[in-house]
């Protein structure tokens, strides 16, 4: 195929109509054209007199020889994936999250049934006891924001960025269109597919995944390892009141970050466990039209996607303060994991027509800030943290709120301005500078202030700071053979997502399960 690049767009167009633009810029004619698609669309914002849509579109042309005068590009193709695998064990997946789920697709597809454990819920079952606590905070343990079919980036943006151009990001999102996610993700710049849309595509995949042999076993909680010589023998995982035992020799351990109890056995077992640097802090919400005003204006007559932005800034102490996850018109959501507990995490859906935009605003935190003896320290470190977020919203899942004015003068918030916080079932005004380390609620104040210089109006006095947000990322890391992704110290168990250390987010933690589950057919 040949790419027409820097397609600029000023006005609403349709994709047909986008595609006679591209083809007069290059002098193709239509009639030449045997296929396309668009590869790439993005804003360019940069100058807000002249903001435009950016295309790239992929041609093949009748005539051959036309294509000589034009960049060259491959067609995305699969890896193909040689199946070795003698073994007549099921594989077991523990975790029915993002990685899990992408593994067990890679396996089904590959002739081989999987077994997936899943301490939560099915997704239909777990939205009822999402908005069960919203409504009565009645809180379920393993069924909530964090546990469940889907995982944590269910209740999400359903972003699907990733830094790298690994050669699995593309199957990620064409099993996403496969399963009922929109088209447009295959080409826009940063493709999302919002929560509304992820609940259907979840059960769709998981539909698949038995149509094809596979196995989903829900509210059942893997308990233990049974390890014999530095191989994996069986997991056994509780059932209601029964402890069960399968026998395999392959476990795919995709068991997301907030498997705190996982992590204690694993441990205790002598599975290899390195603490890692992670970060926390808080969600900080602003209204979304202000946040459209700044980054396009007001004077483009384009329908633009609601605005969104990544900010950076490092402080004077060493430390580093960044947004993350941020969700254009979406709300914070509680998304605690333990009883007793406050943790925060954004969601929108597809439109992401809500009032508010939210991000995680957060601070490195180091293994040196946390570490004592156990490699799990940084775990207690976050746990310590939602404790007191839980005591100071009042004991009742209220969460901890503070307007950003008061926040910068430890003052305690006992009314909002203009931006009303989003998270539900409850807020309480209060003072953070009281539960947040000190390093971080200092490093914070101060990049506040100096990021409303790269973005107008981020330290509004009225915008809403929501405690805490502890969850952005393990803090272990299940060490393995970068050669064939198996535990340092048992062979057969394969560390896999974020639970484990090795992504961040969905795409990442997708990717993840597919190489993983590779490995397990070879």
């Amino acid at each position: 195929m040949i790419r027409l690049s820097d397609i600029k767009i000023r006005e609403d167009l349709t994709e047909d109509e986008v595609l006679k633009k591209a083809l007069l810029k290059n002098k193709i004619k239509p009639e030449e054209v045997e296929k396309w698609y668009i590869y790439k669309k993005s804003v360019d914002a940069r100058k807000k007199d002249d903001i435009h849509y950016n295309y790239a579109i992929d041609v093949t042309l009748k005539n051959k020889e036309r294509e000589k005068n034009f960049q060259k590009v491959k067609e995305y193709e699969m890896p193909k994936i040689e199946v070795t695998r003698k073994s007549t064990y099921n594989p077991v997946i523990v975790g029915a999250g993002p990685a899990g789920l992408f593994a067990g697709l890679i396996l089904v597809d590959n002739g081989v049934s999987p077994i997936i454990i899943e301490r939560g819920k099915k997704i239909e079952e777990r939205i009822s006891d999402v908005e069960e606590f919203i409504k009565t905070r009645k809180f379920c343990e393993s069924s909530n924001i964090q546990f469940g079919e889907g995982g944590a980036g269910t209740f999400s943006d359903g972003k699907l960025n990733t830094g790298n151009n690994n050669i699995y990001s593309r199957k990620v999102l064409e099993e996403f269109v496969r399963f009922g996610a929109p088209s447009e993700i295959l080409y826009n710049a940063k493709p999302h597919i919002g929560t509304d849309n992820l609940v259907n595509i979840v059960k769709n995949i998981r539909e698949y995944i038995i149509s094809k042999g596979g196995k989903f076993l829900f509210n059942s909680q893997v308990i233990d390892f049974e390890i014999v010589s530095g191989k994996i023998k069986a997991v056994t995982y509780r059932e209601g009141n029964c402890n069960k035992k399968i026998e395999t020799d392959s476990v795919i351990l995709a068991i997301g970050h907030s498997a705190r109890d996982t992590f204690k056995r694993l441990n205790e077992l002598g599975i290899d466990i390195k603490p890692k640097n992670f970060a926390v802090g808080v969600r900080i919400e602003h209204l979304q039209k202000d946040i459209n005003n700044v980054q396009y204006g007001d004077n483009s007559k384009l329908k633009l996607p609601t605005a969104d932005y990544k900010l950076v800034y490092h402080a004077k102490n060493g430390r580093t303060c960044y947004t993350f996850c941020m969700c254009p018109g979406g709300q914070v959501m509680a998304s605690s994991s333990e009883e007793n507990s406050i943790v925060t995490n954004g969601m929108s859906n597809f439109a992401r027509d809500g009032q508010n935009a939210n991000s995680a605003l957060l601070v490195n935190v180091t293994v040196e800030d946390y570490y004592k003896n156990s490699p799990l320290d940084g775990m207690y470190f976050q746990e310590d943290l939602e404790r007191k977020a839980f005591i100071l919203g009042g004991k009742n899942y209220n969460a901890p709120v503070q307007r950003v004015g008061d926040f910068l003068n430890g003052k305690i918030t006992n009314e909002f301005g203009k931006v009303k916080p989003t998270y539900k079932p409850g807020v309480t005004g209060c003072d953070l500078n009281k539960i947040l380390p000190k390093f971080v609620s200092d490093t914070m104040k101060e990049a506040i202030i100096q990021l409303d210089k790269k973005l107008h109006g981020f330290a509004d006095e009225d915008v809403i700071l929501t405690g805490v947000e502890t969850r952005s990322s393990s803090p272990i890391q299940i060490t393995r053979n970068k050669e064939n992704l198996n535990s340092v110290n048992v062979t057969g168990l394969y560390p896999c997502g974020e639970g484990a250390g090795y992504a961040g987010g969905i795409m990442t933690a997708a990717i993840d399960g597919i190489r993983c589950a590779i490995e397990v057919l070879k």
